[in-house]
């Protein structure tokens, strides 16, 4: 049966259902499945739990779940460029785990390798510790993490062939791997798909063993959150030639 989907609202058809715990990949606005978080809000599920490193920014990647009102929980590392979040979190609207970006990558890393939890220094004498058990080791206090899993995981990738194996391009790299492996279903959107064979297997990051579901990344403008630019020097004049 072939992974590949005509479109992402058909590669999510069927899996969505209202109280789902859903794991987005991407860091920032960078890497993110934008074509199936669309698919996501089109979908109208609603009372996520959405496990991301961040919620995008206002009317951009995650923050369109923020907007159509599809979120009740966020599992996140940081949410500092979205005004609405904010303003939701503040008004108890929105439920927050905040989460070590380390942690957060382990705890999506471990659910993948079926590692119910462990230990980490990070976090230990601060509010991401209370009510978690501690245990000391060789004289360190460490604090216990449980894994994450998800019910459906949503990534992006550079280049994919039709078994679903993908490679990664830069900061995609970051959080796409762990959230594909930590989902019960994962579906992948890349921007390249090539038949099974033509990729070197040295540079497959995600084997398709992990990916379900797989459709083709529309071509569409990648936004970041803040461009930042200098200005431009003038070159100095460069004297004639006598």
């Amino acid at each position: 049966m072939s992974k590949i989907h005509p479109d992402a609202p058909q590669a999510l058809q069927d899996l969505l259902t209202d109280g789902m715990t859903i794991a987005v990949g991407g860091f920032g606005l960078s890497g993110i499945p934008a074509d199936l978080i669309d698919a996501l809000r089109d979908s109208g599920a609603k009372d996520l739990t959405i496990v991301s490193n961040n919620m995008g920014i206002d009317g951009k990647g995650l923050g369109v779940l923020i907007e159509a009102g599809q979120v009740r929980k966020v599992i996140a590392s940081y949410v500092g460029e979205n005004k609405l979040f904010a303003e939701q979190y503040l008004a108890g609207k929105l439920e927050v785990e905040f989460t070590p970006q380390g942690t957060l990558a382990e705890r999506l890393r471990a659910g993948g390798a079926g590692i119910p939890a462990f230990y980490t220094r990070t976090g230990v004498g601060t509010l991401v510790a209370e009510g978690k058990p501690h245990e000391e080791f060789d004289g360190v206090t460490y604090v216990r993490e449980r894994a994450i899993t998800a019910d459906v995981s949503l990534v992006h990738a550079q280049t994919a062939d039709t078994d679903g194996n993908l490679i990664y391009r830069y900061t995609a790299r970051n959080f796409n791997p762990v959230v594909a492996t930590a989902g019960k279903v994962t579906v992948a959107e890349a921007e390249v798909i090539v038949p099974l064979g033509e990729l070197d297997p040295n540079h497959i990051v995600t084997p398709g063993v992990y990916v379900q579901r797989l459709v083709q990344a529309s071509n569409r403008i990648k936004d970041i959150e803040q461009r930042t630019v200098r200005q431009r020097l003038e070159a100095p004049a460069v004297p004639a030639a006598v």
